[in-house]
């Protein structure tokens, strides 16, 4: 049951931010919005300011906007369809910006009240590489390959994309510099040396990790794209909707600082998924304006429509097969 308030409190909210991103700047620009709604399926309640039906509704697994012309054609001036190209495109993206700003929002909650993690290292690992080399508490670690080292999110991401088996760090310590090769070993999946950051609270620290660890996330996400792609990856290692549950049961379950965690981190997969040029998609709808604005006319409504209604059905073909193939799998050991 915790599992699935959890995971209810984590999509109602990351979606509704997705939602009134697009709501906000649709009234900001001047596009006639006909409702805004929390949640789904029957209505319990709604009510009515101005030209907008503000609703709840009895399922809480989101929630929408409906914009007067966007899913039909309108002949009022204000409706999505009649305003410029780039009125419509800022309410596309709109979504996808709430999304990266809930994550940052969530990151630099934790950051204040945590700590920000830092270059520096607090504590070795025992048999670790680290502790082979002679890495000690309190050593700043300012090179790694050759790159400047800032920050705890510099060092993972460098050791990460190394490709030798070995690194080559730069310390501080003290008053000395000095210089080691350390090995690098796997643990869950991910290569690591053995190392924890030492962790420091300030508001700068706070905004400075927030944004390195949302762009960082990005650049993972791409990068999994990328190795899928590649046939690295296969879909079947992906979590699917029964997945995700179990993730953010798991994390929620051990308490505010990773419910908030994991809110962000799903905020951003959600933010860069609906990135990607796929019809159904904002991305998709973004590249139809782009088209647009270069073209000077609009793409045919029939082939958007019939492109949109292919896009989502393979989306949820896709989703099926990753339930199906991922996460029942997993679980029932097949």
């Amino acid at each position: 049951m915790f599992t699935l308030i959890g995971s209810i409190i984590v999509f109602l909210i990351v979606i509704l931010i997705h939602e009134f991103g697009h709501f906000f700047v649709a009234k900001l620009v001047g596009i006639k919005v006909d409702e805004f709604s929390i949640g789904m399926g029957p209505e319990i309640f709604h009510r009515k300011k101005g030209e907008t039906q503000y609703s709840l509704r009895l399922l809480p697994i989101g929630g929408y906007v409906a914009m007067e012309g966007e899913e039909a054609y309108s002949d009022d001036p204000r409706s999505f369809n009649n305003v410029s190209v780039f009125k419509r495109m800022a309410v596309v993206v709109a979504g996808v910006f709430m999304n990266f700003l809930l994550a940052i929002i969530a990151f630099f909650v934790i950051a204040l009240l945590v700590g920000s993690p830092t270059n520096k290292i607090d504590n070795v690992l025992e048999n670790s590489p680290a502790q082979y080399s002679d890495l000690r508490a309190g050593d700043e670690i300012i090179v790694i390959n050759g790159n400047k080292i800032n920050s705890w999110s510099d060092i993972s991401e460098n050791i990460s994309l190394s490709q030798g088996d070995d690194i080559e760090i730069e310390i501080i310590r003290g008053k000395e510099n000095l210089k080691k090769t350390i090995s690098l070993m796997e643990k869950d999946g991910n290569r690591v040396i053995g190392i924890e950051p030492a962790y420091e609270k300030s508001i700068l620290l706070s905004m400075k990790y927030s944004l390195e660890h949302t762009i960082s996330l990005i650049k993972d996400i791409f990068t999994t794209f990328k190795m899928l792609f590649q046939g690295k990856l296969n879909v079947g290692m992906f979590a699917g909707p029964i997945g995700v549950i179990q993730i953010i049961g798991q994390e929620t379950s051990k308490g505010i600082l990773y419910l908030i965690n994991i809110l962000g981190f799903i905020s951003v997969n959600l933010g860069i998924i609906n990135l990607l040029p796929i019809p159904a998609l904002d991305g998709g709808k973004l590249v139809f304006l782009l088209i647009e604005k270069v073209r000077g006319k609009k793409v045919d409504e029939e082939l958007e429509g019939k492109l949109s209604y292919i896009s989502f059905s393979l989306l949820l073909a896709l989703v099926l097969y990753v339930t199906l193939f991922g996460d029942l799998k997993r679980i029932f050991g097949w």
